[in-house]
């Protein structure tokens, strides 16, 4: 099992959310349980579609953490 990373960002009519390592692949939601469930179907079709025209499928490579600062 590989994990890719999703970055969630609330707009005004929802989420929106896109992955860095998967050029391309974005999806919205009205709730951010919406978004994520639709990146998962998103990622699985592009990485099937992939898979079926031999291409190559890109690795996970990006991460996240927060950066503590001074208020």
């Amino acid at each position: 099992m590989k994990k890719y990373l999703i970055v969630i960002e609330e707009t005004g009519a929802g989420y929106s959310a896109y992955s860095p390592d998967m050029p391309g692949c974005v999806a919205t939601g009205v709730t951010r349980a919406d978004v994520e469930k639709n990146m998962r179907r998103k990622l699985s079709f592009m990485l099937n579609e992939l898979r079926e025209d031999g291409e190559i499928v890109p690795e996970p490579h990006t991460y996240s953490t927060y950066v503590e600062l001074p208020a």
